[in-house]
């Protein structure tokens, strides 16, 4: 093409453009190769740059406003986290909360498309609503809200969010889905040949997750244990002071649980560690951030029949949650459940228990006693 130009001479670009139908610039691109100059189409510079190139820290503070409204798929089929928060009321509290001004912000349109690429999703009306709620359930959340806000924003102030998950069933059982080996599953759950209880603790901040799967019960014994295990790291890797723990207020970890209470005194005293426990609402538990890893893992198993145990452990472990792969365990010791605190050795403790005023069993703080010596 650039040769054809140069041999029609002065005006041979317009003569090519006019009656050949050739693009004026692909002719130029043509003779600027025949003069050995280097060709540069410059995609990448084309169009307009992606709003966080000049907005770097909007995603996330979109996160910082979904997140606490966030909640799982409470079907675990998709690791979707479902917001009652348009785009529209994004874009205003980005406003109002975080200082952008209407001018720089991008619209309603883009934000939307934002939100589905970090998987927030709006959900049904009819789905919104918990099935119950009690009187202090707004309150709760507020307080769970400012608790995580300040341990997020504080140094040495370590949060994370634990939960179990539902029993599984070892054996040749259909956990739904599909697989490419067109397996056979047994028509019944009936009489597994055993039965793992997953427990795990996410830190929300990192992404980073650990899984233990126990053959037995997960008590109030057992979390701790767990605990036990992660503090001398975790005092480490972030100067810790204070721990902060989200829960649901389940029948092993809630604030009356005897046993529990008396166990993480314990634990503070030993490590000489703040415990703050920051509990969700009854009813409310798919907002506990532990329970997206939940939701990741079936989704990762979801097709596979999970007959051994070996193959439960080697399906977690090749699972991802926010590009890391968790710490798999398994737990082999039992433990007894129904372990309680006598009254009169749980007024010693109830003294360290400071509980914040009319949401005693959702926020407590243990504060260890100095050690003497």
């Amino acid at each position: 093409m650039g040769k054809v130009v140069d041999l029609l001479g002065w005006g041979g670009q317009s003569f090519a453009e006019q009656f050949l139908g050739w693009n004026r610039g692909t002719i130029r691109k043509g003779q600027a190769e025949l003069s050995g100059q280097a060709i540069e189409d410059r995609f990448k510079q084309r169009g307009r740059r992606r709003v966080e190139e000049h907005l770097p820290n909007l995603l996330d503070d979109i996160r910082s406003i979904v997140e606490p409204s966030g909640q799982t798929d409470p079907t675990f089929r998709s690791t979707r986290i479902y917001s009652p928060l348009s785009a529209e009321e994004v874009r205003l509290r980005l406003i109002t909360q975080c200082g952008y001004k209407d001018t720089e912000l991008p619209c309603t349109r883009t934000l939307r498309t934002k939100l589905n690429d970090l998987d927030y999703r709006l959900r049904k009306v009819r789905k919104c609503r918990p099935l119950k709620k009690i009187p202090e359930t707004d309150a709760i959340f507020e307080e769970v809200h400012q608790v995580n806000q300040a341990a997020d924003q504080q140094a040495g102030v370590l949060r994370i969010s634990l939960d179990t998950k539902a029993t599984v069933k070892v054996g040749p059982f259909s956990r739904s889905g599909y697989n490419r080996q067109g397996e056979n599953a047994c028509d019944h759950d009936f009489q597994p040949e055993m039965t793992l209880t997953p427990f795990g603790i996410l830190l929300p901040q990192t992404g980073d997750n650990h899984l233990w799967f126990s053959q037995g019960k997960v008590t109030a014994d057992f979390m701790v244990d767990r605990l036990e295990e992660m503090v001398p790291r975790w005092k480490e890797e972030f100067d810790l002071q204070t721990l902060v723990i989200n829960a649901d207020n389940g029948p092993e970890s809630n604030g009356r649980r005897t046993q529990w209470l008396k166990r993480l005194v314990e634990l503070s005293d030993t490590h000489q560690l703040t415990i703050q426990l920051a509990y969700y609402p009854p009813y409310h538990s798919k907002y506990n951030p532990v329970e997206r890893v939940w939701g990741v893992l079936e989704n990762h198993w979801r097709g596979e029949i999970i007959d051994t145990v070996d193959k439960a452990l080697g399906l977690a472990r090749s699972m991802t949650y926010r590009g890391l792969k968790p710490t798999v365990r398994k737990v082999t010791q039992a433990y007894r459940k129904g372990i309680s605190v006598a009254k009169s050795a749980m007024r010693d403790i109830e003294v360290r228990l400071d509980r914040t005023e009319g949401l005693e069993s959702w926020f407590i703080k243990i504060v260890p006693q100095p050690q003497i010596g």
